[in-house]
């Protein structure tokens, strides 16, 4: 004798409760990066960089924050973690794959004769923050 199932519309309840949870997450982490660029923002400025950009976006990646100071323009990638370490960690190969097609796109269109490079501000809790100046670099083709 087999168990009888159970009705599907419990199911139903039980998928929509973990989407909505789901959800919440994913609008709480979106919050915590906005409350990140805000203060690398405020930080870059104090520094003497001048904000061009925030969260440019393209088809195929995106840049949180892109910056200039005289003729060099910068593309910071920012992470807000628990602490310095995970933030650093936080930065792979694939993210600054999709941050460099979308900085290519940008440099292309606004600043085709400046020099550029790739940051980021690394952000935790009663910390100041990092600029890691020149953080990665592009491979050449």
């Amino acid at each position: 004798m087999t168990a009888p199932l159970r009705p599907p519309q419990r199911r139903r309840r039980h998928d929509m409760r973990r989407r909505q949870d789901m959800r919440r997450r994913r609008q709480a982490a979106e919050r915590r990066g906005r409350v990140g660029e805000l203060l690398a923002v405020f930080w870059l400025s104090a520094k003497g960089w001048r904000i061009l950009a925030r969260r440019w976006r393209k088809a195929d990646g995106e840049v949180d924050l892109i910056a200039r100071r005289g003729a060099l323009v910068i593309f910071v990638e920012v992470k807000l973690r628990p602490s310095l370490d995970e933030a650093a960690h936080a930065l792979t190969p694939w993210q600054w794959r999709r941050t460099a097609r979308a900085a290519r796109s940008w440099q292309l269109r606004h600043a085709p004769s400046c020099s550029w490079r790739y940051d980021a501000v690394l952000l935790a809790p009663w910390r100041w923050p990092v600029h890691l100046e020149g953080a990665w670099e592009e491979p050449t083709r």
